[in-house]
Order: C-alpha cells, then sequence, then structure tokens
C-alpha cells in the first residue's frame, strides 16, 4: 500500500510533519462532523512560486514558495528520517539559510545577503507560478483513550484555477512516532472513503500542467529519468 505523505524538518521547528493528500469528495465535510472534527478556522491566501527562467530549481526538486502572511520557504529532498514508501522533504523558512542553499544548489556564489527578495535578481530567480487558495482547515482526535492522544489537520483547499486538494496531516517530536502517525492518517483516510491507493498532485504542479504545459512537460520527463527506489513517488507530490 502507497500513502502520499512528506515527513518534513525545518529549523525553525523542531517537530516532523507526516502528511497525504487526497482528493476531496462532496460529502468530505460532513464525514468530517461525524467523525468529531471541528472546523478551526478558514482562510485565503496566495502563493507565488519563484524559479530561473529554466526552472533549475524545480528540476532539483527545489521549491521556493512565497505564502502571504506567512513568509518565504524553501523545500528540498531531505535525508531519510523513516524507510518505506514515501517522499521525504527539508523544509527551511529561515531567510539566512533559504539564500545560502539557494546559492548551493544554483552553483553560486555565496551572497551576503539574509534577505530571499534581495537576492531574487542576482541568481536570475523570477515569479512562475501564483494563485490564490481558500482553505478550511479541520481538527479532529481518533480515539480518546489517551489524554495526551494528538489531533490529526485536516486542510481542505480550492485554487482560484478551480482545482481541490485535501490533506491529513499529523505532527510528531520524534521519528520513532512516525510510524504511529503513519497509522492513524491512514485509519483516517479510509474513514473519509479515500481510495488506499489514491494519489493526489499538489496545486503548483496542476497549476504548471494547465499553464505552462510545456514546462509541466519537461518536468515530468525530468522526474522519470531519475533514478527513485521502487515503489517511492516522484517528491513533487508532496507539496503544498
Amino acid at each position: 500500500m502507497f500513502i502520499d505523505l512528506l515527513i518534513a524538518g525545518s529549523m525553525a521547528q523542531p517537530l516532523i510533519e507526516v502528511e497525504r493528500k487526497f482528493v476531496p469528495g462532496p460529502d468530505t465535510e460532513e464525514r468530517l462532523q461525524e467523525l468529531g472534527g471541528t472546523l478551526e478556522h478558514q482562510v485565503t491566501f496566495r502563493d507565488s512560486y519563484y524559479d530561473t527562467p529554466e526552472l533549475s530549481l524545480m528540476r532539483a526538486d527545489y521549491w521556493l514558495r512565497q505564502r502571504e502572511g506567512s513568509g518565504w520557504e524553501l523545500k528540498y529532498p531531505g535525508g531519510a528520517v523513516v524507510s518505506g514508501p514515501h517522499t521525504e522533504f527539508m523544509e527551511l523558512t529561515v531567510e539566512p539559510a533559504i539564500v545560502a542553499q539557494l546559492c548551493e544548489v544554483l552553483g553560486a556564489d555565496v551572497l551576503e545577503s539574509g534577505s530571499v527578495a534581495a537576492v531574487l535578481g542576482p541568481l536570475g530567480l523570477q515569479e512562475v507560478a501564483s494563485f490564490v487558495t481558500k482553505r478550511s482547515a479541520w481538527k479532529l482526535v481518533l480515539s480518546r483513550a489517551e489524554e495526551e492522544e494528538p489531533s490529526l489537520t485536516v486542510d481542505l483547499d480550492t485554487a482560484d484555477f478551480g482545482y481541490a486538494v485535501g490533506e491529513v496531516e499529523a505532527l510528531v517530536h520524534e521519528k520513532a512516532e512516525v510510524p504511529a502517525a503513519l497509522e492513524k492518517i491512514h485509519s483516517l483516510s479510509s474513514m473519509l472513503g479515500v481510495p488506499a491507493q489514491e494519489t493526489a498532485p499538489p496545486k503548483v504542479m496542476v497549476y504548471l500542467q494547465r499553464f505552462r504545459p510545456q514546462d509541466y512537460q519537461h518536468l515530468l520527463e525530468v522526474y522519470s529519468a531519475r533514478e527513485k527506489p521502487q515503489g517511492t513517488k516522484s517528491p513533487d507530490s508532496s507539496l503544498g
């Protein structure tokens, strides 16, 4: 069974984020309510992705995003936290660290600026995708047998170009807790009626497919040619 998920470690946040994307159905919110879920908040935000004209970052599975109200984030393949059929990313949110990583992957001289915006021009980076997302964020606890049972988060997103995607997420402190988090994610996904083998592409990839089809096709060719361990998915399947 394949679970499409992300395990991300952030320099600014010592939590491990485990998630699975899925295609929400017309009754997903009703099912969440029946399971005891609560709607935490609804928010609208814009995501803008930056890259070189040749998409040098995305071709290397590096994804530079500026989210309205949240700042800059760089996701890129990380070291294995646990074995299994999933994708793993590191997540940087501290701007000087993002700048240093960008210089490394682009083969540029190290820039001393601690601001991502200040190095966009010198590194030849420009906006390549931008869209608005409406998000409904739900929280629920599958079992109340344990007093400290962690909650799961379910984000239901609809992009302004008509694509909808859901995400089940758990946050844990230690990599030893990841298997239990995976089990909870699988259990909730099943309760929501998500087929075990279902995968859902991230919003940015669907955006590129619709509005920059040639670039999208080139990325697919790069990912297909890249050698991947048996049973894994391309890391792009775990982006937000």
